[in-house]
């Protein structure tokens, strides 16, 4: 039997589920709110499931967070604040009439 990769091990930390989890999440927000067509943008309510996908990414992000502050940790904060951004700008596309 193969061993899984560590992406798919839901118990363990993975840094590349989360930008995974993050950005798909961010594409698929902007593919439902019809993005290559500026003129048409619009919010729909299916855009709340994909903000709650986008904030597990963040707390996957989170759970990779070390007590020792170095060079790692410094990418997790720059990829937390991604994170942030691009949960403000689902919620900026939800609310667009």
């Amino acid at each position: 039997m193969l061993p899984r990769p560590t992406p798919f091990r839901l118990r363990q930390k993975s840094l590349v589920r989360a930008i995974v989890l993050t950005l798909g999440a961010f594409v698929v927000s902007l593919r439902l709110a019809g993005f290559p067509y500026i003129q048409t943008l619009h919010g729909t309510h299916w855009q709340i499931a994909v903000l709650v996908v986008a904030l597990w990414g963040m707390a996957e992000t989170a759970r990779c967070m070390s007590h020792k502050f170095n060079l790692y940790q410094a990418g997790i904060l720059i990829l937390l604040s991604t994170d942030l951004m691009i949960l403000m700008l689902i919620g900026v596309l939800v609310a667009y009439p």
